[in-house]
């Protein structure tokens, strides 16, 4: 086997990803890189659809920790590193699309923002209006300003904040779409018919509940948590909802809204494999080993 070789795993929420990766390193030396933004995040292992198996990089930041790409990144490379060191296949796994790019190669992220910036900012946001804060991004970086909404607040405040810094929101852009990778990568991505992807996001937030995710969501609430923690995949949701039904039916519908999003991405990845994934996972699994050795990367035979 090559020692330098990396699979990575692409997909939309509940297409099956941890399942197929398990199934992946139950066939070869391998171990699992988690590539979600809001698994890294300890106290919702339900919400966030943490995996059972061990996986690097999942539940290792308290809730209040103010997460980056950058800082991400880091420990991404270091895991995946760490991996081969060891004569074993990384599996990076993911369906936060930048995190996942992160993970995969050397991506030039912007500074971190100057003490005090993103309050400010927020600040301007709140008090004097989207629209005036949009007029001041425009006069700061047109750029940014054309591809944000000013109703996006988060959005709008981090272009100000990376345009106070000498930077921009669009910069490195286009190099987020091109091939290069840390290590030869073979990139899989997971598709299912929309109607059995719908299917498998109502079944799942409906055992998630059953399992308690709304005591979850609740405990998680008060607590105090960081900028990034609290844009957890349904959180708000679970949260403003008191009745089971409507918070399971305004889930279901934002988990829905995020897998459109995640098949965007999945679509712009460059070199991206598909693979059929209605089906049973090890099935995926050894499609897509056969992929990876006709490429003469892993071993022809079964490993471990």
């Amino acid at each position: 086997m090559a020692t330098d070789h990396v699979l990575a795993i692409f997909g939309p929420t509940a297409s099956g990803k941890p399942a197929v990766a398990e199934a992946v390193a139950e066939r070869i030396p391998a171990e699992i890189v988690s590539a979600d933004s809001m698994q890294v995040y300890r106290g919702l292992p339900l919400l966030t659809a943490q995996p059972e198996r061990t996986t690097r990089l999942v539940a290792i930041w308290e809730l209040d920790h103010e997460g980056s790409v950058g800082e991400y990144q880091h420990l991404a490379h270091k895991a995946i590193d760490e991996v081969l060191a060891a004569g074993k296949t990384p599996i990076v796994v993911g369906g936060t699309g930048l995190y996942f790019r992160a993970a995969l190669a050397n991506l030039e992220l912007p500074p971190a923002p100057r003490p005090g910036a993103r309050e400010r900012w927020e600040s301007v946001y709140d008090d004097e209006g989207g629209e005036r804060a949009h007029e001041l991004l425009s006069e700061r970086d047109p750029e940014a300003a054309a591809a944000v909404h000013p109703n996006d607040r988060r959005r709008v405040v981090r272009a100000l904040e990376l345009a106070e810094a000498g930077t921009s929101l669009r910069s490195g852009r286009n190099r987020l779409w091109t091939e290069e990778t840390r290590h030869p990568t073979d990139v899989f991505g997971l598709g299912l018919p929309k109607e059995e992807l719908d299917r498998r996001i109502e079944e799942r937030a409906r055992k998630i509940f059953a399992r308690g995710v709304r005591a979850e969501a609740g405990r998680a609430s008060q607590a105090t948590l960081s900028d990034t923690a609290r844009y957890a995949l349904g959180l708000a949701e679970l949260v403003e909802h008191p009745d089971d039904e409507v918070a399971l039916e305004a889930l279901v519908r934002r988990t829905r809204r995020y897998a459109s999003y995640q098949r965007k991405w999945m679509r712009r990845i460059p070199g991206l494999v598909s693979l059929t994934a209605d089906r049973p996972p090890g099935e995926v699994a050894d499609e897509l080993l056969q992929v990876a050795r006709a490429r003469q990367r892993l071993p022809a035979g079964r490993a471990g």
